[in-house]
């Protein structure tokens, strides 16, 4: 049973924080979390673009190897709607094994799709996407690589039709099932009790979630978490702040207290580790 597959079925709730780039994915493996998760948002707004389904599956896949490629962990990708019809589905998840994820999430929204916490979503009737999970299953040659139907519909059709739609796509072989912005522990704990296969709950900021810990969540029968958005939001906010005090002063020489250093970016890369296997063809010195 592969990580990502043994972690769902341990009893102890999954943490997967988002990972912007690889070297945020080596510091949640250094920290101890269990899984890496990489956001189509967070895709998006590297690329400078809005999560409104303008990336490609070249564009994901392509990210999704990069974290995949400096982790141990299992990492864990938002394919969007399959970035078209179901045969696209197909080859999405062909796409993302070839890549070395662990498992991915197809979700019911039109394409193009939006922000999962914004209004205005459609979706495409159930019939259509039992279509495009079946389609993404049959294509899997890894049986272990974990396929997440994620519905929109609590937001759309209301939270039963959220757990009549759950129903279906686990009808239809969808090994988790992520409903998107349920916004009370009330609705995460009804839809536990009506939904009987592993579960991913979405924790991102600024949502329409009520942000539950953890230990909340796993007490409520929850198997796994995401926390997509949350290094991009860090990050941007001191890069943010840090910029306008060079714009301000001309310097950041009162910024230093607030970057990493550089022996501790190292540390991270495993400088030292290179270094020693490659110590007979070139040497250099770490040194802060």
């Amino acid at each position: 049973m592969s990580g990502l597959r043994a972690g769902l079925a341990s009893g102890r709730i999954q943490r997967w924080p988002g990972a912007m780039n690889p070297l945020v994915a080596k510091l949640i493996q250094e920290i101890g979390f269990e899984g890496v998760y990489v956001s189509g948002a967070v895709v998006s707004a590297e690329l400078g673009l809005p999560d409104i389904g303008l990336t490609t599956l070249t564009e994901v896949a392509e990210r999704g190897r990069q974290i995949a490629r400096v982790t141990d962990l299992p990492v864990f990708i938002d394919a969007d709607t399959g970035f078209g019809e179901p045969l696209n589905a197909a080859r999405t998840v062909r796409l993302l094994e070839e890549a070395g994820l662990a498992g991915c999430h197809l979700e019911d929204q039109v394409n193009p799709k939006r922000c999962g916490h914004l209004d205005g979503k459609s979706l495409v009737p159930v019939e259509d996407m039992v279509r495009r999970l079946r389609a993404a299953v049959g294509a899997r040659r890894d049986p272990d690589f974990v396929i997440c139907a994620r519905t929109d519909a609590r937001g759309v059709e209301g939270l039963d039709a959220a757990i009549d739609r759950a129903k279906a796509y686990v009808d239809a072989g969808a090994d988790l099932i992520f409903t998107e912005a349920l916004e009370t522990a009330a609705e995460f704990a009804k839809f536990r009790a009506a939904v009987d296969v592993p579960l991913l709950a979405n924790m991102t900021e600024i949502g329409k979630s009520e942000l539950l810990s953890a230990g909340q969540l796993e007490s409520l029968g929850y198997n796994a978490v995401i926390y997509p958005v949350t290094t991009l939001r860090l990050a941007m906010h001191a890069i943010e702040t840090g910029l306008r005090e060079i714009d301000r002063t001309g310097t950041q020489s009162e910024l230093l207290d607030r970057m990493q250093t550089r022996s501790r970016l190292y540390d991270l890369l495993d400088y030292r580790a290179y270094n020693a296997f490659d110590a007979d063809i070139f040497n250099f010195t770490v040194s802060e």
